[in-house]
Formats: C-alpha cells, sequence, structure tokens
C-alpha cells in the first residue's frame, strides 16, 4: 500500500517520534509498505513522520543515488538514537518528499554513529560516513522534528516562504499523492 506523504506545514511533521517494541501493531507490513511509498516517490530515505506515524522509524536506501561511488546501503532505522557526529561539515543540496521542488545546500558532518534497532529489534551500534550519514541525519532528523529547511540562513528561509505556504496548501504538482496539513 502506497501512503500518502505528509506535506509541509503538517504538525507530525514537528513531533519527536516515540521509540516503539516489538508489538508495534502490524510493523512488517507498515514497513513493507514505507518501502513501496518511497519507491513509488523515487526517494532515498523516508521516515514514519513523513507518513503521519509519529515514531522513531525510518529507512533508506542509498542505491537511488545510480551514482557507483556512493556505497549501496538499504536498512531500517528503528528506535535511533544519534551517539556522534564528526568531521568538517559539507554542503550538499538536498531535498525532501514533503517539502518538493525545493532543494537548498545543508551543511552537515560527514561521519555519524548510530545506535539502532532493525526490523528484527536487533540492536546495532554503527558508523556511516558520506552520503549515507548525510541520509541517515536527515531521515533522523524527520523523528526528532526537524526538517532540512531549519538548517538554511533566515536569508533563505524568506526566499521560499511562499513556496512553503504553497506546499502546505496543496500547491505542490507531484507525481505522489500529498496529504495536506488543511486536509484538502
Amino acid at each position: 500500500m502506497i501512503f500518502p506523504i505528509v506535506a509541509y506545514g503538517d504538525p507530525v511533521l514537528r513531533k519527536v517520534g516515540a521509540n516503539i517494541d516489538p508489538l508495534y501493531k502490524d510493523l512488517q507490513k507498515l514497513i513493507e509498505n514505507m518501502w513501496e511509498t518511497m519507491y513509488h516517490a523515487s526517494g532515498v530515505g523516508l521516515a514514519a513522520p513523513q507518513i503521519g506515524k509519529p515514531i522513531n522509524l525510518f529507512i533508506a536506501d542509498t542505491s537511488a543515488f545510480g551514482d557507483e561511488t556512493v556505497p549501496e546501503m538499504k536498512k531500517v532505522f528503528i528506535n535511533s538514537e544519534m551517539l556522534k557526529e564528526w568531521g568538517d561539515e559539507w554542503e550538499y543540496e538536498e531535498g525532501c518528499l514533503s517539502i518538493p521542488h525545493i532543494r537548498e545546500k545543508v551543511s552537515r558532518h560527514p561521519n555519524v554513529l548510530l545506535r539502532y534497532q532493525d526490523e528484527q529489534f536487533v540492536w546495532h551500534e554503527e558508523e556511516f560516513s558520506g552520503i549515507a550519514a548525510r541520509v541517515i541525519q536527515h531521515e533522523y532528523d524527520h523523528c526528532q522534528g526537524k526538517l532540512f529547511v531549519d538548517y538554511i540562513s533566515e536569508l533563505k528561509k524568506r526566499l521560499i516562504r511562499n513556496k512553503l505556504i504553497s506546499i502546505s496548501k496543496g500547491g505542490a504538482n507531484v507525481d505522489y499523492k500529498m496529504r495536506i496539513p488543511s486536509g484538502r
């Protein structure tokens, strides 16, 4: 089942996702549907808040970059906790399925240490670097109620303000269904 993507302005995107346990209702089906939703929207990552679920769960698949210099990573991250970020920050243009047609340069650390559970609820503590670290930071932020536009300058925020308002009112023309905050 393909879920609609929650559009910018919906309060669920600003909530800190709750940790879950193995008894979370229909979790495996939810994860399967998240993969289907992400691929349908041509994303490289998707966090549960982006489909209206305020929980600490995200998925990522870097193979969509289609670049042999980007190591492939396809993983499910449950109850993640960012333990460490390090290295000289680097800029990279980011976008988001919840904020379509807006791309901005965001500075992030090139390395992260993440503690998380996989879909079997086995704990992992793993280092990621480069694009994988960036995708993880972006999706982890969603589970923390943060969006990539929170990292851009006030001037750039003012310049894209009308576009953000338009997205929140259903003005984004995309090839996937979106859930608009006003319910339209």
